[in-house]
């Protein structure tokens, strides 16, 4: 079952269950999806979906963080938890032990030696773990690596 298919019919049981929170943030997704497929590239690709709904999530936690340091807790937490039902459609996130491991291999493959050459491995690597890393956590990691050289 594709993505679309997947938040079409989660849609259907928003509706049956009466879930507005939920059926309001699924018809969000399916808007953007539509959105997307109009702009010229066709039909959605499952790439563009996922990235689609990273790029909801990331809006969602970064307004619930704008609202928290604004003591708006009542925008706040609808926020949070239409975050909360998108992640459901997110894939695994790796684990920050991984993403140094493939860090390590990237930085031996393209020979980097030090903080300097932050472009030369931050290009390759994010085109790797997109969509299984959140890319400030890999610029992160990388810096980190790196400063260690």
């Amino acid at each position: 079952m594709t993505l679309t298919e997947r938040i079409n019919n989660d849609i259907k049981q928003a509706m049956l269950a009466k879930d507005k929170l939920k059926l309001e943030t699924l018809r969000d997704i399916k808007a953007k999806f539509m959105l997307e497929a109009t702009s010229g590239a066709g039909a959605v690709t499952e790439e563009a979906a996922m990235k689609v709904i990273m790029k909801l999530h990331k809006q969602r936690m970064e307004a619930y963080g704008i609202y928290k340091e604004q003591n708006r807790e009542d925008l706040a937490e609808p926020e949070l938890q239409q975050a909360k039902i998108i992640e459901v459609y997110l894939p695994e996130m790796m684990s920050d032990d991984a993403i140094r491991a493939a860090i390590a291999a990237k930085i031996a493959a393209v020979g980097a030696t030090g903080p300097q050459d932050m472009g030369k491995v931050m290009g390759p690597i994010s085109g790797q773990l997109a969509g299984k890393a959140d890319g400030k956590r890999i610029a992160e990691l990388v810096k980190e690596a790196l400063a260690a050289k």
